[in-house]
């Protein structure tokens, strides 16, 4: 099935995977239905507050624009087609299209390192998410040792996304967790008294962005004009503001190579007998 802007059924729009909270879906649909104007075609933005699982997302052939998440598109089969890639306008992405997984504690926790957390309790979303597992997997590994290769006393999840593994800590139900650091700090410019209860004690290396995408049935030709049209969002001056409420500088070109880095991780973890959170 080729399907176009306009065909039946159309083709969707979401940033599902970054809607942590109504402010931040309202700017979202901004930016989407502007995606939709300019790249001449009628993209059906999905109701961000509907709690579509990411995984069943991914799963459809008929994305149109939609967030995804590196890790489950270097593993799938049947990858969706690239459009473009986000890079955050905050000073630590140093102007590139990465982002990195924090580990985070409850602000009022007595915990000051990552390594204070071990024997404790460490939540996740799921085991197919970069930054909720991939990610923190691959750098867990330097800190263990023969005589300590298990980390953590408990190992909480899957709590599928990631604002509940947030609520988690907050609520105390386990010590310290991986979130995406984009996201979070999304949240502190959106929602600022939750992000005030947490507490970020270690990073990740960075990682590529997470990329918007196709399904592979949407056409050549309307592919282009969305990418062309992510890539000159940041020179319209309709997306100034938009683009600043989501801590954007703009959208580069993205290349199937770059995601390599998640087999790497995978691969890196798994040979070092420490295939899951443990």
């Amino acid at each position: 099935m080729r399907l176009t802007p306009g065909s039946d059924p159309p083709v969707i729009a979401s940033a599902r995977m970054y809607a942590w909270s109504p402010s931040l879906a309202a700017a979202w649909r901004r930016l989407l239905e502007w995606l939709s104007r300019r790249a001449m075609g009628a993209l059906d933005v999905m109701d961000q507050a509907v709690p579509t699982p990411l995984d069943e997302l991914w799963r459809r052939d008929d994305m149109g624009c939609v967030f995804m998440c590196g890790y489950p598109w270097a593993l799938a089969e049947r990858r969706p087609e690239l459009l473009a890639a986000p890079v955050p306008s905050l000073p630590r992405y140093g102007g590139r299209a990465v982002y990195f997984t924090d580990f985070v504690v409850r602000a009022d926790s007595p915990y000051k390192t990552l390594e204070d957390t071990f024997g404790g309790s460490i939540a996740y979303s799921t085991d197919h998410s970069h930054s909720g597992y991939n990610a923190p997997r691959y750098h867990l590994l330097r800190y263990r040792t023969p005589e300590r290769s298990r980390l953590y006393g408990r190992v909480l999840g899957p709590y599928i996304r990631q604002r509940p593994v947030l609520e988690a800590v907050i609520n105390g139900e386990a010590d310290v967790a991986p979130v995406d650091g984009y996201a979070l700090e999304l949240l502190g410019r959106h929602d600022s008294g939750l992000a005030a209860r947490i507490r970020v004690i270690e990073s990740t290396e960075a990682a590529p962005s997470p990329p918007l995408v196709a399904s592979a049935g949407v056409d050549r030709r309307t592919r282009d004009r969305l990418t062309e049209t992510l890539l000159a969002a940041h020179q319209s001056g309709e997306m100034v503001s938009t683009l600043e409420e989501l801590l954007l500088a703009r959208f580069v070109p993205v290349q199937a190579s770059e995601f390599r880095l998640f087999l790497a991780w995978k691969q890196a973890a798994e040979e070092a007998g420490y295939p899951k959170l443990a």
